[in-house]
C-alpha cells in the first residue's frame, strides 16, 4: 500500500485518474491516498468467503465489494473497505459513494505481509464517520476483530477472537459467522 499526498480540493479527482489509469484501488482516508493492488490469492479467496456467508443471509441487504464509504462532512474523505453491507436498492445506483448511515457492516481484510497496514488508522476513521460494525481478519495471523458502537471517533465496543472461532454480529445481520474455513497467508520465509 501505497500514500500519495495531493493537494486538498483536488483528491477525489486524483484518486479517480489514479484508479481508471492503473487500477489500483484507491482510498482517501485523512487527505492522504491510499492505493492497493488488486485483491488476489487468500485475499480475494478471504473476501469471497465473507460474502458467501454474510450475503446469503440477508434479506433486504446486499453485500457489495465496490463500495465506498464517505467522511461526512467531506467529500474528499472516503473509505473503500473489502465489503460493505448495504440497504439492496443501493446495487440499483450510479454512486459508488455510500453514506455511513447506511452502512450495516463494513470488512476489512489486513494485506498480505510486506505491506503497510492502515487498519488501526483505518478503523479510527470507520469510527469518526460513524460505521455501526466493522470487521477485521486477519489472514496472517488467523485472527478477526469486531467493532461496534461508534462514539465520539473510538468504538466503545471491540471483541478479538481467532480463526475458527464464530464472530457474533448484531441484528439484522446473521446471528454468527462461520471463520472456520478462512484461509491463512503462508509463513514468511
Amino acid at each position: 500500500m501505497a500514500t500519495i499526498p495531493v493537494l486538498p480540493g483536488k483528491l477525489r479527482h486524483a484518486a479517480g485518474a489514479i484508479e481508471r489509469s492503473t487500477g489500483l484501488r484507491v482510498e482517501i482516508i485523512g487527505g492522504i491516498l491510499l492505493l492497493s493492488p488488486p485483491r488476489r490469492g487468500k485475499h480475494a479467496g478471504t473476501v469471497r468467503r465473507l460474502r458467501e456467508r454474510i450475503g446469503s443471509q440477508l434479506p433486504g441487504l446486499g453485500v457489495y465489494e465496490a463500495a465506498s464509504i464517505t467522511l461526512p462532512g467531506d467529500e474528499d474523505d472516503y473509505a473503500t473497505p473489502d465489503l460493505v453491507v448495504l440497504p439492496a436498492q443501493w446495487g440499483n445506483q450510479d454512486n459508488r459513494l455510500a453514506p455511513p448511515s447506511d452502512v450495516v457492516l463494513a470488512a476489512d481484510v489486513t494485506p498480505h505481509p510486506g505491506r503497510v497496514s492502515h487498519i488501526g488508522t483505518k478503523a479510527d476513521w470507520y469510527a469518526a464517520a460513524g460505521v455501526a460494525v466493522l470487521l477485521a481478519v486477519d489472514p496472517r495471523k488467523g485472527v478477526w476483530t469486531l467493532r461496534t458502537h461508534p462514539r465520539d471517533g473510538e468504538y466503545q465496543g471491540v471483541l478479538h477472537g481467532k480463526y475458527g472461532e464464530p464472530v457474533p454480529l448484531p441484528a439484522p445481520l446473521p446471528a454468527e459467522l462461520d471463520t472456520s474455513a478462512l484461509p491463512l497467508y503462508a509463513p514468511r520465509a
